[in-house]
């Protein structure tokens, strides 16, 4: 049987080039999250524009979380296959578009037709894991995938870094343009003809609840560039009320951009939903704020203190690759110890941050380890719990719920940083206290979590 095979089971032949175009399409998605952070200063120095300097990031990421809502629906009209090489070509589109930019406002255009088409290959990576492989080995694929984020963090500064020191940071974007063009033929040959299934007529994609993620996107983006502590909690409460709106219209809707049953407390796909989310929201302050810490506390270099940080993306996929092949029953006891050691990470951190810098890197990649040990068992519960006639909706919406927690849990970090201090003429004390404040005021969303987990082993089980 496939779910007692281990790894060898995803070595058939005709699964060989699907993993390789899913992989692939992820991690062109994530390295050029981190490429930017590298090119960026040269693109400043060149076309201008520091004060739209976090704008390219903020466009990446909001029509990245806009595609992967609209997923399903583009899988309808269009078919799996047909949407992902779509996916691959606008990405490429974007890339080419940043290459040529006489200005920062057409660097920043680019970014927001990558983010799209980005955002379309991560949520059409999980849409094709379901179509294409059984349910067995879901966690074992769904560990590839999240091997990709860790990869990216070795490729993408290395290929923006190569180029910036050359003097030619458009040639990085030349260069994922041409690599985009070859995931697609990849792509165009490897996956499955199938087209989604539907239960009726092809409805169109509703504009109104796409422009309420949009606005509370915004509205977050926000709320991490204000530094009076009441408006980034007001602008971060108007955020969730907008997208807490956007899911009771999305449930009553004809045509849901969401399954029937998202972030139910009574059903699997959406405890699963909520678990994805806190776990996403949990890990988010790693990559934002640590590495400053470590700079500012312990006089780290840039690379140094990114490269600490990606401990905890290699802790995410060395646990997830481990566990991929556990037993229904382990996968339960998981879903509770992952978040669990996530929060024993950050609470070590929190404690940590300001001594010698001796063994916090090892509760990092606690984190990663934590979430890693169970990400693949949530995303398995959400996709296989879906409701019939809801399998797309429900694997699209992994990437949505995924960038969505990543994007609440940055606003959230910026709140608890501002709280605790943190400013921009920054002294060693007001320093001390976020790297305190910050990774502990994560650690009760990962209880919460665990929470959740116990509950999804639960109603899973039965």
């Amino acid at each position: 049987m496939v779910a007692t095979a281990g790894w060898s089971a995803l070595l058939k032949r005709e699964w060989i080039p699907v993993l390789v175009a899913l992989v692939g399409g992820v991690l062109l998605h994530s390295m050029n999250v981190l490429m930017l952070a590298t090119v960026l200063p040269s693109i400043v120095a060149d076309v201008g524009g520091a004060a739209m300097v976090s704008w390219p990031t903020t466009a990446f990421l909001a029509s990245s979380i806009v595609a992967a809502t609209c997923t399903g629906h583009l899988t309808m009209r269009l078919g799996a296959r047909t949407a992902f090489c779509g996916g691959a070509l606008v990405f490429g589109t974007g890339a080419l578009i940043c290459a040529l930019a006489p200005s920062m406002g057409v660097v920043v255009a680019g970014r927001f037709v990558q983010g799209f088409g980005g955002g379309v290959l991560s949520a059409m990576a999980y849409v094709l894991v379901g179509r294409s492989f059984p349910e067995p080995v879901w966690p074992r694929v769904a560990a590839l995938l999240s091997g990709a984020w860790s990869m990216a963090v070795l490729v993408g500064p290395m290929l923006g870094g190569a180029f910036a020191t050359w003097g030619n940071w458009r040639g990085s974007f030349y260069a994922v343009t041409v690599l985009a063009a070859l995931l697609a033929v990849v792509a165009g040959r490897a996956l499955p003809r199938a087209r989604a299934e539907k239960a009726g007529p092809v409805r169109a994609i509703a504009g109104g609840r796409v422009a309420l993620i949009c606005l509370a996107i915004a509205t977050m983006s926000a709320a991490s560039v204000v530094t009076l502590p009441s408006t980034k909690a007001g602008l971060f409460l108007a955020a969730v009320g907008l997208l807490v709106t956007m899911m009771l219209l999305d449930r009553r809707s004809p045509a849901p951009l969401f399954p029937s049953d998202a972030f139910s407390l009574r059903s699997v796909t959406g405890i699963a939903m909520w678990f994805c989310l806190l776990v996403s929201v949990a890990y988010s302050p790693l990559s934002i704020f640590i590495p400053i810490f470590l700079q500012s506390l312990h006089g780290f270099d840039p690379l140094a203190a990114g490269y600490t940080v990606a401990g905890a993306s290699m802790g995410w996929t060395v646990a997830s690759l481990v566990v991929a092949g556990r037993t229904p029953r382990a996968a339960g006891r998981l879903l509770v110890a992952g978040p669990l050691a996530m929060a024993a990470g950050l609470t070590g951190v929190a404690l940590l941050m300001s001594q010698p810098v001796l063994i916090l890197p090892a509760f990092i990649a606690l984190v990663g380890v934590g979430i890693g040990s169970c990400w693949g068992f949530g995303v398995q519960r959400l996709m296989g719990g879906a409701r019939q006639g809801e399998a797309e909706l429900a694997a699209s919406a992994v990437a949505t719920v995924q960038q969505s927690g990543f994007a609440l849990g940055a606003a959230a970090a910026g709140i608890a940083a501002t709280l605790a201090g943190f400013s921009r003429d920054l002294s060693a004390q007001d320093v001390t206290a976020a790297a305190f404040a910050v990774p502990l005021s994560f650690a009760p969303v990962a209880l919460v979590a665990a929470i959740a987990g116990a509950r999804l082993a639960s109603l899973a089980g039965r």
